[in-house]
């Protein structure tokens, strides 16, 4: 099964552009997390086919 990781922005509103970010990989979602955001977190989640 192909999963990706989520990450929520809790200060930006639901719609806002920047309010959620999907990655394909754990790599990619770290990688972007050392550039924006350091202590945040993404969870895996399920992709349904």
């Amino acid at each position: 099964m192909k999963t990706v990781w989520i990450y929520t922005d809790a200060v930006r509103h639901v719609g806002d552009e920047d309010h959620i970010k999907v990655f394909a990989t754990i790599e990619a979602a770290e990688k972007w997390f050392e550039d924006n955001d350091p202590e945040g977190v993404a969870f895996e989640y399920d992709v349904l086919e």
